[in-house]
């Protein structure tokens, strides 16, 4: 069996959601363990570094905020795939892993926004400015909570799960807008500092705090995921128990 070969049986193993759970059972706890560790690494080399010599002391917003940015992009990412295996290759777990992305990436959105308001007061002389990113940002905002409705609103699950689809993998046209909003027209943010291709342009006493927090982001996503994950396999598994039980009356 070559690499390929294996890696798509591991990948076909992970469909049936009681593996899922086995598997997820065992890693969330190091999962958990991991995230706390790193959080606390995180924030104090965060208030332990110099503050900026222009910005002064509200630097340190930029570790709450360009992580929470990240992840909102990351996220919406992560639902637009796992929107792409369901539509395509009908993986039972595909829509389960979307529909449970979606409120995490709308907080790390949220957060983003917030943050990047107080950021900007001080920096820009107003909480809100219409600006191609944070335009961008808004709008993908919308499309997380747009994404929410769409499951709140249809009670068939399958229908449901057809039109979050089409509004997951059209809404990630906004990821590369958001991403290169600042290259494509005139922005008050800062272009790309961190993810270049000649490399950081940030200093490094104020880099690696920053990936550190990027990796504590990370980590808390993937087990806030798992965990919301489980619970919507439970909630499946009773929904249908009360249908089979309503049948049998």
């Amino acid at each position: 069996m070559n690499a390929m070969s294996l890696a798509l049986s591991k990948f076909s193993e992970l469909a049936n959601p009681t593996r899922f759970l086995a598997l997820s059972g065992r890693v969330l706890p190091w999962l958990g363990a991991l995230t706390t560790l790193l959080f606390a690494v995180g924030l104090y080399m965060s208030f332990t570094t110099e503050g900026d010599y222009q910005q002064g002391e509200t630097v340190r917003i930029m570790y709450v905020h360009v992580p929470a940015a990240w992840m909102a992009l990351f996220v919406y990412t992560v639902m637009a795939l796992a929107s792409a295996v369901a539509a395509i290759f009908r993986h039972p777990l595909a829509d389960v892993a979307a529909k449970t992305a979606a409120p995490i990436g709308a907080v790390f959105c949220f957060l983003s926004l917030a943050t990047g308001s107080l950021w900007g007061k001080p920096m820009w002389g107003a909480w809100w400015v219409w600006d191609a990113r944070l335009t961008s940002m808004f709008v993908l905002m919308l499309l997380y909570i747009g994404y929410m409705a769409i499951w709140a609103a249809i009670e068939e699950p399958h229908r449901a799960a057809m039109v979050a689809r089409v509004v997951a993998l059209v809404g990630f046209i906004n990821i590369p807008i958001v991403k290169f909003s600042v290259d494509w027209w005139n922005s008050l943010h800062q272009p790309a500092s961190v993810f270049r291709a000649d490399g950081p342009t940030i200093a490094g006493p104020m880099l690696w705090p920053l990936l550190v927090m990027g990796l504590a982001y990370s980590f808390l996503f993937l087990a806030l995921h798992l965990t919301a994950m489980r619970a919507e396999i439970a909630a499946r598994k009773i929904r249908q128990i009360q249908i089979a039980e309503i049948g049998e009356r």
